[in-house]
Parts: C-alpha cells; structure tokens; sequence
C-alpha cells in the first residue's frame, strides 16, 4: 500500500477517535473561576471543585436542569465554602458557563424579582440574607446559604467578588437588553425566555418586561430573529393565529416594517410590529394607542423607519 495513504489512514482513524471521545468535564478550565483555598476570610473550601456537564447535570440539579438546557448551558463548577470552626455552616457556590450573554443573563433573570437588593457585583446582581446571584460575560453565578437560612452580607459579596474577578470582565448588558431600554419599561423586570415567547412556538425566543405607558400597564416584548425574513415568518403565523383565534384584527404597513393590532385570546388587547429582523410588541393593553407608542420607541432603537 502507498505510504502517503497509509499515514492518511492512521491519521484519519486518530481524529475519529478523538472526536468520539467524549468532553471530560473534569479538565475543564471553569475549575480554577472558583477561588481557592477560600472565597472569603474565613470560609474554607471544603473537598474539592466538582464539574458537571450537559450530560450528568441531572445528578447535581435533577429538578432544575430542564431550565438551563435550552439557554445553551455548557458546564457547572460547584463547590461548598465552610465557615472556620463551624463546619455546618457553608456558602453553596455554582458557576454556569452559557452559550452567550444573553444565555447568561436569561438564566439569571429567571431567579430575579422584582424590587430585589441590586449587588455590585458582576455585570448585574442581587442579594438576600440567603443567597447572591450575578451574571457575567457568559456566565452565572449562584451563591446560596447551605446549613443556616442566612448568611452575612459580606460574606456573599466577598465570595462573589473574589469569584468575579476570575470570570472575562463584564462587557456590559446584552445588546437586546439595551434594546428594551426605553421610557416606560419597569428596570429590573426585563427576562429573556429562550424558547417559545408567550407559550407560542412561533416566536421561538425573546424578551419581556413589564411595562407603563400613558398610564396604562401592559408586557412588552421583542423578537429578534436571524433575518428580516424569519422575523416576517414569525408575524405572519402569529397574524393567522390572530385571524383564526383573535378579534379586531388589524394591519398595517409593507415592506420591511408592518405591524398588526388584535384582541389576543390569552393576553387580551395586542399590538406587534416587525422592523427589520425583529418583532417588538405590547400585549395585556387596554389602549393600542399606549401600546404603539411605546413600541414604536422599540422600534426606533432596533433602527426601523
């Protein structure tokens, strides 16, 4: 046989094999984020950093991992903090890698409520006397009392932060975060829901919050989508759900910028534009007129006309 194609074929043979060998969570470097020997003074890691990924996280979080799968979840660092001569008192520490920021930020919008106690740490936080959670570049971090219903404020922040500065330096909010920053949005209860908006498969993800325009209360909501074509796709299946479901359909536009207004069945008085690659909405409004505006200031963010 040709020695250049037999050189090919021990070659080509060692490539399947490492392909076939599965990710050894274990040698990932999300190991070292996790500070040692302690993460405040005092608290003492206890054992060892144990790593998790999409394929046993099940056995650290059975009823949770569902949440994280769809938001890109990649590995798990874990490990418990004990308190110096009070080995029954520990901080639980979790740090998430996800498929990006905006990943990291769902996951951590999940847990928040609104009016939480903002934490300065991470791109965004918040603290209770039980736990601190935060989001950073791509990852989430998750600090919870183990033991004891409380820990000392300090204590979490001087965890956090000494977790926070071995994470990739916060760049900021995700872009489509900032999109939703307009007059009227209520701060802190932005979420990003990685699958199925609304509880309709064809607004596959997106972002929403609460919000007040003109006095009236309503959710408002963005779809960005790969393309202006998919983002058409997506308003026209909601279109022919609204005209088969709905009451008072109406449309308006063309082009690269139509919108639509309805009275949703689920979620009431509705009004949803596409600009471009993304569809910005309001439902849960009794005025459309409130609901236009305020989208419309979406809009105008995302550069529609």
């Amino acid at each position: 046989m040709d020695r250049t194609l037999v050189i090919f074929s021990v070659v080509l043979s060692i490539l399947v094999l490492c392909l076939a060998v599965p990710v050894d969570a274990s040698d990932d470097p999300i190991q070292k984020i996790l500070p040692v020997p302690e993460c405040s003074q005092g608290w003492i890691l206890e054992d060892r950093v144990i790593p998790y990924d999409r394929d046993n996280l099940f056995d650290y979080i059975n009823g949770e991992a569902e949440l994280y799968l769809p938001y890109g979840f990649e590995v798990v660092a874990t490990a418990r903090y004990v308190k110096k001569g009070d080995p029954d008192t520990a901080v639980a520490a979790d740090v998430y890698r996800m498929a990006s920021r905006l990943d990291a930020f769902g996951i951590y919008s999940n847990y928040r409520k609104p009016g939480a106690s903002a934490s300065q740490v991470g791109v965004e936080g918040f603290l209770s006397p039980s736990q601190l959670m935060f989001y950073q570049d791509r990852y989430f971090v998750r600090l919870q009392a183990s033991g004891v219903t409380s820990i000392e404020e300090d204590v979490f922040l001087a965890c956090g932060r000494s977790i926070s500065k071995n994470l990739p330096p916060g760049t900021g909010r995700p872009a489509e975060v900032e999109i939703l920053r307009v007059p009227g949005i209520l701060p802190g209860t932005e979420r990003y829901i990685a699958r199925s908006l609304l509880g309709y498969a064809f607004l596959r993800r997106g972002l929403i919050a609460d919000a007040v325009s003109e006095g009236e209360k309503m959710q408002v909501f963005l779809v960005p989508e790969d393309s202006g074509q998919t983002a058409r796709k997506a308003f026209d299946q909601y279109h022919a759900y609204l005209k088969a479901s709905g009451r008072g359909l109406q449309v308006a536009g063309s082009g690269g910028r139509v919108s639509m207004q309805a009275v949703d069945p689920l979620y009431g008085g509705v009004f949803v534009e596409q600009s471009g690659r993304y569809l910005a909405g309001a439902v849960r409004a009794q005025k459309i007129s409130a609901a236009k505006k305020i989208v419309g200031e979406i809009s105008r963010r995302v550069g529609g006309p």
